[in-house]
Protein backbone atom coordinates (compact mmCIF):
# COMPACT_ATOMS: atom_id res chain seq x y z
CA UNK A 1 0.00 0.00 0.00
CA UNK A 2 1.44 3.45 -1.16
CA UNK A 3 2.70 5.49 1.56
CA UNK A 4 0.08 8.29 0.77
CA UNK A 5 -2.67 6.48 1.29
CA UNK A 6 -2.24 5.38 4.87
CA UNK A 7 -3.44 7.46 7.61
CA UNK A 8 -1.09 7.82 10.41
CA UNK A 9 2.78 8.77 10.60
CA UNK A 10 4.91 7.02 12.90
CA UNK A 11 4.88 8.14 16.18
CA UNK A 12 8.26 9.76 17.89
CA UNK A 13 9.29 6.35 19.15
CA UNK A 14 8.85 4.69 15.66
CA UNK A 15 10.97 7.71 14.10
CA UNK A 16 13.52 6.80 16.31
CA UNK A 17 13.65 3.20 14.92
CA UNK A 18 12.75 4.50 11.27
CA UNK A 19 16.06 7.12 11.09
CA UNK A 20 18.05 4.20 12.44
CA UNK A 21 16.75 1.46 9.58
CA UNK A 22 17.47 4.59 7.48
CA UNK A 23 20.93 5.11 8.05
CA UNK A 24 21.78 1.57 8.04
CA UNK A 25 19.70 0.30 5.12
CA UNK A 26 18.19 -2.97 6.87
CA UNK A 27 19.14 -4.46 10.37
CA UNK A 28 18.54 -6.83 12.44
CA UNK A 29 16.66 -5.68 15.74
CA UNK A 30 20.23 -6.05 17.26
CA UNK A 31 21.94 -4.08 14.73
CA UNK A 32 19.25 -1.20 15.51
CA UNK A 33 19.69 -1.41 18.98
CA UNK A 34 23.14 -0.89 18.95
CA UNK A 35 22.89 1.70 16.54
CA UNK A 36 22.17 3.94 19.40
CA UNK A 37 24.81 6.11 21.76
CA UNK A 38 25.53 4.26 24.16
CA UNK A 39 23.39 5.77 27.15
CA UNK A 40 20.35 6.32 24.83
CA UNK A 41 19.76 2.84 23.90
CA UNK A 42 16.11 1.37 23.62
CA UNK A 43 15.08 -2.16 24.90
CA UNK A 44 15.62 -4.86 22.88
CA UNK A 45 12.18 -6.67 23.53
CA UNK A 46 10.55 -2.80 23.42
CA UNK A 47 12.24 -2.34 19.83
CA UNK A 48 11.03 -5.90 18.53
CA UNK A 49 7.64 -4.98 19.78
CA UNK A 50 7.47 -1.58 17.68
CA UNK A 51 9.07 -2.84 14.84
CA UNK A 52 6.06 -5.63 15.04
CA UNK A 53 3.75 -2.62 15.51
CA UNK A 54 5.40 -0.93 12.44
CA UNK A 55 5.33 -3.75 10.57
CA UNK A 56 1.80 -3.70 10.68
CA UNK A 57 1.32 -0.17 9.65
CA UNK A 58 3.30 -0.72 6.34
CA UNK A 59 6.05 1.36 7.69
CA UNK A 60 8.71 -1.85 7.65
CA UNK A 61 8.92 -5.46 6.64
CA UNK A 62 11.14 -8.32 7.15
CA UNK A 63 12.84 -11.53 5.36
CA UNK A 64 14.09 -13.86 7.94
CA UNK A 65 18.07 -14.75 7.54
CA UNK A 66 18.77 -17.67 9.11
CA UNK A 67 17.28 -17.75 12.96
CA UNK A 68 17.34 -13.66 12.48
CA UNK A 69 14.96 -10.83 11.12
CA UNK A 70 16.17 -8.29 8.76
CA UNK A 71 14.57 -5.56 9.14
CA UNK A 72 13.67 -2.90 5.96
CA UNK A 73 12.16 0.80 5.76
CA UNK A 74 9.10 0.47 3.58
CA UNK A 75 8.93 4.16 3.15
CA UNK A 76 11.60 7.05 2.35
CA UNK A 77 12.43 9.59 4.46
CA UNK A 78 11.64 12.01 2.22
CA UNK A 79 7.74 10.72 2.32
CA UNK A 80 7.19 10.55 6.01
CA UNK A 81 8.92 14.45 6.18
CA UNK A 82 6.35 15.68 3.68
CA UNK A 83 3.37 13.82 4.90
CA UNK A 84 4.36 15.12 8.65
CA UNK A 85 4.50 18.58 6.96
CA UNK A 86 1.13 18.51 5.52
CA UNK A 87 -0.09 16.98 8.83
CA UNK A 88 1.57 19.93 10.84
CA UNK A 89 -0.20 22.64 8.49
CA UNK A 90 -3.24 21.12 8.24
CA UNK A 91 -3.95 20.74 12.32
CA UNK A 92 -2.03 23.65 13.12
CA UNK A 93 -1.54 26.82 10.29
CA UNK A 94 -5.39 25.76 8.47
CA UNK A 95 -3.43 24.38 5.58
CA UNK A 96 -1.37 28.01 4.89
CA UNK A 97 2.22 27.43 4.89
CA UNK A 98 2.48 31.22 5.30
CA UNK A 99 0.91 30.81 8.57
CA UNK A 100 3.35 28.31 9.35
CA UNK A 101 6.50 30.30 8.12
CA UNK A 102 5.54 33.48 9.57
CA UNK A 103 5.24 31.63 13.22
CA UNK A 104 8.88 30.21 12.69
CA UNK A 105 10.33 33.42 12.01
CA UNK A 106 8.60 35.26 14.97
CA UNK A 107 9.36 32.56 17.07
CA UNK A 108 13.63 33.56 16.38
CA UNK A 109 13.99 30.03 15.86
CA UNK A 110 15.75 29.99 12.72
CA UNK A 111 19.22 31.72 12.70
CA UNK A 112 20.13 34.29 9.92
CA UNK A 113 21.70 32.01 7.72
CA UNK A 114 19.16 29.49 7.27
CA UNK A 115 17.11 32.27 6.35
CA UNK A 116 19.47 33.74 3.64
CA UNK A 117 19.44 29.80 2.87
CA UNK A 118 15.87 29.95 2.48
CA UNK A 119 15.52 32.86 0.66
CA UNK A 120 18.26 31.63 -2.29
CA UNK A 121 16.45 28.13 -1.80
CA UNK A 122 12.83 30.16 -3.02
CA UNK A 123 14.32 32.29 -6.06
CA UNK A 124 16.10 28.80 -7.12
CA UNK A 125 12.72 27.03 -6.88
CA UNK A 126 10.73 29.92 -8.76
CA UNK A 127 13.54 30.07 -11.05
CA UNK A 128 12.99 26.57 -12.18
CA UNK A 129 8.99 26.59 -12.04
CA UNK A 130 9.39 29.51 -14.49
CA UNK A 131 11.39 27.43 -16.81
CA UNK A 132 9.63 25.02 -16.80
CA UNK A 133 6.45 26.71 -18.08
CA UNK A 134 7.81 28.62 -20.82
Amino acid sequence: MPFRNRPNLPTSAEMRILNALWQLGAATVDQIVHSFPEGQRPNYKTTQAFLRIMENKGFVHHTARGRVFVFEPMVRKEEVDQRSVEALLAQNFGGSATGLFVNLLESDAVPAADIEALEKMIREYKKRKKSAAG
